[in-house]
């Protein structure tokens, strides 16, 4: 078959090659000339934070915005680190977690492997925790106090009746009797008088 005839491309390696040397040349060249070399810039791995989100201290106000309002005092949260305003609260907390943020922050996404040591130690304080807590809940205290409470109720509840008894039994003193009864108010919802 002729090379004329062929209609696949062909590669011309040397070339390839040389162009290939020519650039790594001047890619050193390069680095040379500005007397640096560039590192990797080195993040901290990713850690829990040590703040509380406020998410709730907007909830349920409304706020003037103007032209000339800076963007932290605007409708929404505001991130200070990315210099940005986040509309509601679930696209917030995907903001402060992600990628972005987390490297504005000077940390990667890359977290710490846990040692051996270390999971040991945090399941002794979770159980030290569960046992606090089960110490801390006495069942028949606990049902004790509710009959206090039921008690209290009750009690409540009859002295409100007879409260209102009692204001319903007296007679006003503003009205006189003779006239109310003149009137027809003397028989609303009172016993029979003999």
């Amino acid at each position: 078959m002729n090379a004329v005839e062929d209609h696949r491309r062909k590669w011309d390696h040397e070339e390839y090659e040389r162009q290939a040397l020519e650039r790594m040349v001047k890619e050193e060249l390069g680095t040379i000339e500005s007397g640096k070399k560039e590192a990797p810039v080195k993040r901290d791995l990713l850690r829990p934070r040590d703040y509380r989100v406020d998410l709730e201290s907007k909830l349920g106000k409304s706020q003037v915005i103007t032209k000339t309002t800076p963007s932290s005092h605007q409708g929404g949260y505001f991130c200070n680190v990315c210099d940005c305003v986040v509309k509601d609260s679930i696209n917030f907390l995907d903001h402060i977690n992600g990628k972005k943020h987390q490297r504005n922050l000077g940390m990667s996404m890359k977290v710490e492997r846990s040692s051996l040591e270390q999971v040991k130690k945090r399941f002794e304080m979770n159980k030290k925790k569960l046992e606090e807590k089960s110490k801390n809940y006495d069942f028949e205290e606990r049902v004790q106090e509710l009959q206090e409470e039921e008690e209290k109720q009750r009690n409540y509840r009859r002295e409100k009746k007879k409260d209102r008894k009692r204001k319903a039994t007296e007679p006003d003193l503003d009205i006189d009797p003779d006239v109310a009864a003149m009137m027809g108010f003397g028989g609303f919802g009172g016993k029979k008088k003999n």
